[in-house]
């Protein structure tokens, strides 16, 4: 698959003498079309990011809505108090059930991140870890939402998927590195 990207000329005031033509020069560079050629498998890749949508935004928004209701947690409160939830144990288990979300999305753009930069060098690969790691990220969920916070643990397997896609970046990273040295 192959995309091409065309940038607009940047604009500037017109100059006059050798900042003219450095101008002009830099412009025309930046409005030649760029093209990025993907691996035939990456739509596997696609999957899994529509995955992670379905996990993180559907999954499990819909036990924090669930929990919202049983417990009396109305929005915009993000954590129960004790002036609106007076039970000690429903305010953490509703607590619980939050901070599992929560602590899904605030590391969904590294996720994310990881899985497309590895994917553009090893598309089954990534997508392979990437969809252990959502497998993971539900196990964890369910598990905090126990109302237990060392039930997460059940989810730990999350970490083999991220660890690979963080070697496979990694890896790229260094071999790019070592080539652009020996040059």
């Amino acid at each position: 698959m192959q995309l091409a990207v065309a940038r607009p000329p940047v604009l500037s005031r017109p100059c006059r003498g050798p900042q003219r033509k450095a101008n002009v020069a830099r412009s025309s560079a930046i409005a030649a079309p760029m093209s990025l050629v993907l691996p035939a498998n990456f739509g596997w890749i696609a999957g899994v990011v529509v995955g992670s949508y379905a996990v993180h935004h559907g999954f499990m928004a819909f036990h924090v809505m669930k929990a919202r209701k049983r417990f009396g947690v109305s929005y915009p409160t993000l954590y129960a108090t004790a002036e609106e939830c007076p039970s000690a144990e429903s305010r953490k288990a509703f607590n619980c059930v939050q901070r599992g979300h929560q602590n899904s999305l605030e590391n969904q753009p590294i996720f994310l991140a990881l899985l497309l930069t590895a994917g553009l060098k090893h598309p089954l690969t990534a997508a392979a870890a990437g969809a252990l790691y959502l497998i993971g990220r539900v196990m964890y969920m369910q598990g905090y939402a126990t109302g237990d916070p060392n039930a997460r643990m059940r989810g730990s397997i999350m970490y083999v998927g991220l660890l690979t896609l963080l070697g496979v970046v990694g890896k790229w990273a260094v071999q790019t590195a070592v080539a652009a040295i020996a040059k």
